[in-house]
């Protein structure tokens, strides 16, 4: 019996053809996604329409196309940052995918806040040409026993909006990636938000009792999942 892949994947499989080349239809997707991914990657970030409060920082990437030629001026925090003692501090920024962060961001963060009882969070910051090493001194200056970085993931060509949340304890420069925890792809046709704000606070309350993050550290595989929320009851 043949089966429908499509049905399966949102991957370019079973695509047909036209001779030697592809169906006309398939190549004109094929330019809009790239497009689109092109796009994101260009994107600038709009904090001015993030419906909370939070504190502006930027890096030392002084606009886009810097930023996208010198990763490691992204990775420095240009904007410096009082001292506020707390348990975790959460950090949007535009990433690779600016669009990401503008849409998944707000709802994911609602989620984390309203679950987060019993952790003193710093101040929610807003990051603008930031590489995910940037929570590192963001932490670091407020004091913050772990970073929660939201960030924008690069764009593939069937997914321009990916959130990515990466956790760092003990957040200070000089952190590897080996020191972080990933939970990828976050995004209503990927990880919905409910379940990636489960698994991220099963991550944070292991960071917190082991004091450490990384790739020894891995989420509680029975972690409670959170309540739907009232748009999907």
């Amino acid at each position: 019996m043949a089966v429908d892949l499509k049905l399966y994947t949102p991957a370019r499989v079973a695509l047909g053809r036209r001779g030697t080349s592809l169906p006309t239809a398939e190549l004109l997707q094929f330019d809009l996604d790239h497009a689109r991914a092109r796009d994101a990657v260009q994107a600038e970030l709009d904090p001015s329409s993030l419906p909370f409060p939070h504190l502006l920082v930027a890096s030392r990437a002084p606009d886009r196309r810097t930023f996208l030629l010198r990763p490691d001026l992204g990775r420095q925090l240009a904007t410096p940052l009082p001292a506020y003692p707390c348990d975790a501090v959460i950090v949007l920024a535009d990433g690779l995918s600016a669009l990401a962060a503008h849409r998944h961001g707000p709802p994911l963060l609602a989620l984390l806040e309203a679950a987060l009882t019993g952790w003193r969070l710093g101040p929610t910051i807003v990051a603008r040409q930031a590489r995910v090493a940037l929570g590192d001194p963001i932490g670091h200056q407020l004091g913050a026993s772990l970073c929660l970085m939201l960030i924008g993931e690069r764009p593939g060509l069937t997914s321009p909006d990916s959130l990515g949340a990466y956790l760092t304890w003990d957040p200070r420069p000089g952190r590897t990636d080996a020191e972080r925890n990933c939970v990828s792809n976050i995004r209503p046709e990927g990880l919905p938000y409910e379940a990636a704000a489960a698994l991220i606070l099963a991550l944070m309350r292991a960071a917190r009792l082991r004091q450490l993050t990384g790739v020894t550290l891995k989420a509680d595989a029975d972690a409670p999942a959170l309540p739907p929320s009232r748009s999907d009851s």
